[in-house]
């Protein structure tokens, strides 16, 4: 079967979705393909933490009503150590802008009954995604879509398809720059049901190793600690995790981490990558196809979301204006930003963690940049920028 549209996206993430809504405000058609099924798709558990920038562009875009109303806004953060907590005020500290802690997956539930809802197509399940003449003006994606071969001829091809998606292969090896990092530990995450035990995020530096107090409803908490990342995940039991928890987040003031149910955990791996250029001919790379950040700085899902904001912007010039000025500055625009990024989440992550050699003098390092990021009113405006967000270009 043969399909046309102006824009084939792959991949129904964050990027792929935003990107799709965002064209249709523009009035420029686009399909969507995803290899999971709708039900996988919205309920993957992922990141809670939204930028004051993505906060806002959901508002703009009509698909923010339900995250004002069930999310939760946080105006800081605490940085625990030593036993005691340091509230980093964001919102003061930043001339008003603050974070939305409303998860991943409703985000994804939202843009999916939009574009559902404006009659926008997303094709679930497809299998055997490839791509050709990606360098010629009609990119072609094939696919195959409930028993049947199609071929998808578009203007242009937008890759959101994540890390293991078959986008970043189809630029050529010999223009490709890999820059990557595999960080020598990882992040134990659980799901509890319990109350929130904190008014705000909690990022703990102890000498057992780093923890996350994080939420995602009143009545599910997010946690996460340090650990091996080849660990196996059997080899902690729902005790030993709530014991580590406790002895990692210990404080002089005898707060007390409220605790039940762990109903979901697993073990991830901490890595940096980021893949220049973000474009090749007509295939455009967005959001984890492109670059990963280590979780610390929780920047994932918000970064994909500057990426598409600029693609979507460029091709409605394009369409509308004739303008390809954006389109060939594309890379070298999101490249500004997430290399920004990536440095901000290197360096919570390396202030934070606990490194395996157990370096004497590293480990002074660490708090002696905590104390400073603390005490300094310019260094913890510099941590309140970055984790608030930075506001988002503006493109002529």
């Amino acid at each position: 079967m043969r399909m046309h549209t102006r824009v084939g996206i792959i991949g129904a993430g964050p990027a792929g979705l935003f990107l799709a809504l965002l064209l249709s405000l523009e009035g420029i058609d686009s399909i969507v393909i995803e290899n999971r099924s709708r039900a996988e798709v919205e309920s993957t558990i992922r990141a809670g933490v939204l930028e004051q920038g993505t906060v806002d562009l959901m508002l703009e875009m009509g698909i923010g009503q339900r995250m004002h109303r069930e999310g939760v806004v946080h105006h800081g953060i605490e940085l625990r150590f030593d036993g005691c907590g340091h509230r980093i005020n964001l919102y003061e500290l930043t001339n008003g802008r603050a974070i939305m802690i409303y998860p991943q997956h409703e985000v994804i539930k939202d843009c999916i009954a939009a574009r559902l809802q404006q009659g926008g197509q997303i094709l679930f399940n497809v299998q055997d995604v490839q791509l050709s003449a990606v360098a010629s003006d009609q990119p072609i994606i094939h696919f195959m879509h409930e028993q049947e071969q199609v071929e998808l001829h578009c203007d242009f091809i937008a890759g959101c398809d994540g890390f293991h998606g078959v986008s970043r292969s189809c630029i050529p090896l010999s223009v490709q720059h890999v820059y990557s990092r595999a960080y020598p530990f990882g992040w134990l995450g659980i799901l509890l049901q319990a109350p929130p035990s904190a008014k705000e995020l909690i990022y703990a530096y102890h000498q057992r190793g780093f923890a996350l107090v994080s939420t995602r409803s009143p009545e599910i908490q997010r946690m996460y600690i340090q650990c091996d990342p080849q660990d196996d995940i059997a080899n902690w039991s729902d005790e030993m995790i709530i014991e580590e928890l406790q002895a990692r987040l210990v404080t002089d003031n005898n707060w007390q981490l409220r605790v039940g149910p762990i109903i979901q955990k697993n073990i991830v791996a901490m890595r940096s990558f980021v893949i220049e250029p973000m474009q090749y001919g007509r295939l455009f790379l967005a959001g984890d196809a492109a670059h990963i950040v280590p979780p610390t700085g929780a920047k994932g899902l918000n970064l994909a979301i500057a990426d598409v904001r600029h693609l979507a912007r460029a091709l409605a010039l394009f369409y509308q204006q004739q303008r390809e000025d954006l389109l060939a500055a594309y890379s070298a625009t999101c490249l500004q930003r997430v290399w920004r990024t990536e440095h901000f989440s290197w360096w919570m992550t390396s202030m934070l963690h606990r490194f395996p050699d157990d370096d004497p003098f590293q480990q002074r390092m660490q708090r002696a940049q905590l104390d400073y990021t603390v005490n300094s009113h310019a260094a913890s405006m510099s941590l309140a920028e970055n984790y608030a967000g930075l506001p988002f270009s503006v493109q002529p």
